[in-house]
Order: C-alpha cells, then structure tokens, then sequence
C-alpha cells in the first residue's frame, strides 16, 4: 500500500506504477476540499519548514549535540559552553533528562556521573568545580535504583540495594556539602524535573 503526498506530478506518475495499492492524499483529501471551500490549495515542496522558527530549530539541533556529546561525562570540553550540568548517581535520570530539556527548551545540557571514586575523595569530578554555578543534581530513592539498574545487570553489587543505599547517601551529602541543589527524580516526571531546574538556574526558554 502506498499512501502518497508526493508534490511533483512526474514523480508521483512514476510511483503509481508501484505493484500495490496507490492513495494519493491530495487528491483523496485536498481536492473535495478546494472544491467545497472554493480555494487552491498551494502544493510546494518543504512549505512545512518555511512556518517554522529556522533559529529555534537549530538552536536545537547545537543542543542535542551539546548533550550526546557531553552524556555520562565523555569529554569535558567546551563545559563553559553549558547551561546546565547534571550530576547525579548512575541511573537517576540524567540523561533522559539532559536530552528533554534540549529538545524542548533548546538548552545545552552536560551530565556527569557520581562514582564511588568522587565519594572516596570527598570532591566533584575535576572538572566540575569550575562551573559549580550551573551545576543541579539528580537523586532518587535507594529501592527504585536498585530496580532500574537490576534491570541493565542483574544481581550484581553495582545493583544490589545495600550498594544503591551507600551511593545515593554519599551523593547527597557531597551535594549539600557542595552547595548545590538537587532533586529526587523518584517520582517526578522528566517534564517537572526539566521545568525545576530552569527556574533554579534562571533559565528562561520558550518551549518549541
């Protein structure tokens, strides 16, 4: 079945001779409804793009960008280039979180994790401290971690409640310790958590 929005009439002739059944859209739809209307409709390749605001969407675009390349502390290049940086435990919900508010709010999200290693030492990843202005956290509750991660490797230490317990206690106390303000993402939606962190780090951005 071919159902087909195709604008150019040479391309759409050619396709019609698909072995299969061929619906064209505008013909089917848009053509009873200029007869009724009274109206031409303009049938012009890429029209849709040309309501859109061209900035906005590759404010975007540099934005998810920014956040792959910057997931799970891969590089800490171009850090100042950050609105936010998340930090958080492995699994709280930070890259989820980073890639929402690109998407929708156009923002540059980073996310690092916090490792046993950052608790031994008592500090922030090396490259953190620098930027502690736009840094914001991520817990979330012992019991609901140890579900998740069970779920990416079973019965493991990296999993076990006693393990998740330990992690997230250490993470909040070097968040309060740091200064820096923090949620449980525990039972709150990406759209909340997202929401919480623009207006603690004043940053203000139209929802596409």
């Amino acid at each position: 079945m071919v159902f087909s929005t195709l604008v150019n009439p040479r391309i759409n002739q050619v396709v019609k001779q698909a072995k299969g059944i061929f619906m064209d859209l505008f013909q089917t739809f848009v053509e009873p409804l200029e007869a009724e209307l009274g109206l031409k409709s303009t049938h012009r390749i890429g029209r849709s793009h040309t309501i859109t605001d061209d900035s906005g969407y590759k404010d975007r675009i540099e934005a998810i960008n920014f956040a792959l390349a910057h997931d799970d502390g891969q590089t800490a290049r171009d850090l100042e280039a950050a609105d936010v940086i998340l930090v958080g435990v492995s699994r709280s919900g930070k890259t989820p979180t980073s890639l929402y508010l690109a998407m929708q709010y156009g923002v540059k999200a980073a996310n690092y994790p916090l490792i046993p290693e950052d608790f031994d030492r008592g500090e922030l990843p090396s490259a953190l401290p620098p930027h502690k202005h736009k840094i914001f956290g991520l817990s979330i509750s012992a019991e609901r971690l140890s579900e998740i991660r069970n779920e990416r490797r079973p019965s493991s230490v990296y999993a076990s409640l006693e393990n998740c317990r330990k992690e997230t206690k250490a993470a909040e106390h070097m968040m309060r310790r740091e200064g820096i303000n923090w949620l449980s993402s525990t039972s709150k939606s990406i759209e909340e958590i997202a929401t919480t962190i623009l207006q603690d780090l004043n940053l203000g951005r139209v929802i596409y």
